[in-house]
C-alpha cells in the first residue's frame, strides 16, 4: 500500500507556528478598535465612588479656605518672637476650629489657638502649647522658634480656579474626599458600560444540575461574572447556549440589542460544532486571531451591530488569561478611563524551575512573595494546563515569559504581573 501524506493545520502544540499574532500586536489592535463612551450622568457624590469622572473639576474655593493653625498652641506676631531670653504675652482670647477669635489683638499679645482654628488678624506664627508656660492670662515664650511656623496658609492645598481632576479619572475614596473638600455635592460621571456574556457548548451544565456522561459544570460564566464585577459594569448574563446554529444566532442578536460589549467563551476554534465564527461573519465584522500565547491561543474580536465583541477560548484558564490581557483594558478604555492600558509589573527571582519551549508568550501562574522588603521571589503553582482552574485559584500573579525564552532555572529573574485586585 502506498503511503499517503496527511495534511494538517497548525495546532496548539506547534510552538514555532508562523502567522500567529503577537500578544502586543493583539493588544494594540484591540485598544485601537475601541473608543470611550460619551454618555454621562450626574450623581450625588457618595454614589460616584468607583465611577469614571466625565468633567473637568475646577476648584470654586481655596482649600483650606482660611489661614489656620497646624497645632494646638498660641498665635503671635513673628515680630514679637524673643531674640533671646523669655518674653511674656497677654492672652486675651481663644480661636477654636469653627469658632474664630474675632476680637482685637496687638503687639505683645498671644491668642490661644486650636488645630484648624483661623489665625487671628495680624498674627502669623504659632507656638506649640508644649513649648510655652501658661500662668493665668499670661504665657511665657522662649527662643528657638521660626517666623511662620505651624501655620497652614489659605489655598495651601488647592487654590480657587485650580484644575483639580480631569475626565477619565477613576474615582477613589481620596478623590471623593477631595471633591467634598471643594463643597461639590454632585459630579458628572460616565454611564456604566453594559456587558452581556454567555457560554456555548452542549457539554455544559449549570451549577446544581447533575452531570451526565461527558458533561461538565459551566465555570466560565462564574469567573467572567466575578472579573466583570470588579470593573463596576452593568452585567447581563445570558446563560449557556447549546451548540445549535439557531440558538447561537438568537443569543447574539439578543446580546447586541441590549449591550455595549458581548463576551462569549468557547466556540472560537476550528471544530465542526463551532458555529460562532460563521454566525459572526454573517451578522458582524470580525477578526479571528491565533495569538502566539499560552494559554489562550484563539481569540475573536470585532463588531456586532453597535456592540464590541470578544470571543474567548473555552478552557477555564484561557478565559481568565485572555480576559485580563485583552478584554479588561478595552473595557476600562470604553468606560472612559485614561490609564486603561497601564500594567503593573515587577521583577522577581523564581525559586522553582519553569518549563517552557520557545515560540509563544506564556502566562504561567505563580505565587509572588516578599520575604525581605524590596526583594521579591516567585514560585510556580505547579501544573499549568489551560483546563486547570485550580492554578488560578492558588496563584496571585502571572509569571510572564517572553516568546524567545526557554526553560528558566531556579534563581533566575523573571517578569511578574501581580493580580492585585483583578480577581
Amino acid at each position: 500500500m502506498q503511503d499517503k501524506e496527511i495534511k494538517h493545520q497548525p495546532g496548539c502544540e506547534d510552538e514555532l507556528n508562523t502567522g500567529l499574532l503577537s500578544v502586543a500586536e493583539a493588544q494594540a489592535r484591540i485598544m485601537d478598535g475601541v473608543s470611550a463612551l460619551t454618555a454621562a450622568e450626574t450623581l450625588p457624590l457618595r454614589e460616584t465612588l468607583g465611577r469614571v469622572l466625565a468633567e473637568n473639576i475646577i476648584s470654586p474655593i481655596n482649600v483650606p479656605s482660611h489661614t489656620n493653625s497646624a497645632m494646638d498652641g498660641y498665635a503671635i506676631r513673628a515680630a514679637d518672637l524673643p531674640a533671646e531670653g523669655v518674653r511674656e504675652f497677654l492672652v486675651p482670647g481663644t480661636s477654636w476650629a469653627g469658632r474664630p477669635y474675632l476680637g482685637p489683638s496687638g503687639p505683645g499679645e498671644a491668642i490661644q489657638i486650636m488645630t484648624g482654628g483661623m489665625m487671628p488678624n495680624g498674627m502669623d506664627t504659632v507656638i506649640m502649647q508644649e513649648q510655652v508656660e501658661r500662668d493665668g492670662d499670661m504665657v511665657r515664650i522662649g527662643t528657638g522658634h521660626k517666623p511662620g511656623q505651624n501655620v497652614r496658609a489659605a489655598g495651601e492645598d488647592i487654590t480657587e480656579g485650580q484644575a483639580v481632576l480631569a475626565p477619565g479619572k477613576h474615582l477613589t475614596a481620596a478623590d471623593t474626599g477631595l471633591l467634598a473638600s471643594l463643597g461639590l455635592a454632585e459630579v458628572s460621571v460616565y454611564r456604566r458600560l453594559k456587558v452581556a456574556f454567555f457560554s456555548t457548548g452542549d457539554e455544559l451544565r449549570a451549577v446544581g444540575e447533575p452531570l451526565g456522561p461527558g458533561e461538565i459544570h459551566d465555570s466560565n460564566r462564574y469567573t467572567l461574572y466575578g472579573m466583570l464585577k470588579k470593573l463596576d459594569v452593568e452585567i447581563i448574563d445570558i446563560g449557556v447556549v447549546k451548540d445549535q446554529r439557531e440558538l447561537i444566532e438568537q443569543a447574539f442578536k439578543k446580546a447586541a440589542g441590549c449591550a455595549d460589549v458581548i463576551i462569549t467563551s468557547g466556540g472560537v476554534s476550528v471544530g465542526e460544532a463551532d458555529f460562532v465564527k460563521e454566525i459572526l461573519e454573517k451578522l458582524g465584522s470580525m477578526s479571528f486571531w491565533k495569538i502566539a500565547m499560552k494559554p489562550g491561543r484563539p481569540v475573536t474580536f470585532g463588531q456586532l451591530d453597535d456592540a464590541v465583541f470578544f470571543g474567548l477560548p473555552g478552557n477555564p484558564v484561557s478565559v481568565m488569561v485572555t480576559f485580563f490581557q485583552f478584554v479588561r483594558p478595552a473595557l476600562l478604555k470604553m468606560s472612559g478611563e485614561t490609564d486603561a492600558a497601564s500594567v503593573y509589573l515587577v521583577r522577581a527571582r523564581t525559586t522553582t524551575a519553569l518549563r517552557k519551549r520557545p515560540g509563544r508568550f506564556e502566562f504561567q501562574r505563580g505565587v509572588l512573595e516578599q520575604s525581605v522588603p524590596g526583594e521579591f521571589t516567585v514560585h510556580s503553582v505547579g501544573a499549568q494546563g489551560s483546563g486547570i482552574l485550580r492554578s488560578m485559584s492558588e496563584a496571585n500573579c502571572f509569571i510572564m515569559l517572553e516568546p524567545e525564552q526557554s526553560g528558566i532555572e531556579a534563581g533566575q529573574e523573571v517578569l511578574v504581573q501581580p493580580f492585585q485586585n483583578l480577581i
